[in-house]
């Protein structure tokens, strides 16, 4: 869940997934709980397959916790999905429910951090943490890794969905029964022969009939 970012920058307050800590304090210890209803950014979820529609709601539930290096941020985001079945094709709706927890270290802890460190571990540590700036954090990025894990990688309208036939696209949650009657291709020439030779042979039998028709009218004569 981590986003791999360094410092944030210019992050504007007005940015409904932005966040204050200023209340909170820096005492170790501290805490604060904070709920908001928001619009869902775009692409919020799997591409093509399920996810947040952009511009619906999504509540989330947050504690922000005081800690030495920063604040550890624990929530919960609830929305409404949609998607595509994966089997038969039909609309999928189900709610999302994900819980994340993540840590927003304050800049000047980064060299304390560093003190304690393995050289070696240095880089990685950059990549990981999460900075407070001017005392904000941006949920962004953490809500988007969140909210992928928490969604069906298979979507599907029903457990028990039969899915589409294979041969003709039809939907077989309306016609369980529904099927064609298969036909070996090694024969298929053969009964297309047998076809054939049955359209001919009626066709030999109604000229003969023909003859013995007019041989017969012309005896009467």
């Amino acid at each position: 869940m981590k986003a791999g970012t360094a410092l944030n920058t210019h992050l504007d307050h007005r940015n409904p997934l932005v966040f204050d800590t200023h209340e909170l304090g820096r005492r170790p210890g501290a805490m604060l709980r904070l709920s908001r209803e928001i619009a869902a950014p775009a692409d919020l979820g799997l591409a093509g397959v399920i996810g947040v529609p952009e511009g619906s709601r999504l509540n989330l539930k947050l504690r922000l916790e005081s800690v030495m290096e920063g604040v550890l941020v624990t929530g919960t985001a609830r929305g409404s999905a949609t998607g595509e079945c994966v089997r038969c094709l039909e609309a999928v709706e189900c709610e999302l429910k994900a819980d994340f927890q993540e840590m927003f270290s304050y800049p000047d802890a980064d060299d304390r951090i560093r003190s304690k460190a393995e050289p070696a571990d240095d880089a990685e540590d950059d990549e990981d943490t999460l900075f407070l700036e001017d005392g904000l954090f941006d949920l962004e990025s953490v809500l988007r890794d969140v909210v992928v894990l928490a969604l069906p990688l298979q979507p599907v309208c029903r457990e028990d969905c039969l899915g589409l036939c294979p041969d003709c696209g039809l939907s077989l949650n309306d016609d369980p029964d529904h099927h064609h009657d298969a036909v070996d291709i090694r024969w298929a020439a053969l009964q297309g022969l047998v076809t054939d030779q049955g359209v001919e042979k009626d066709n030999m039998s109604g000229t003969a009939s023909d003859g013995v028709q007019s041989a017969a009218e012309k005896q009467e004569k």
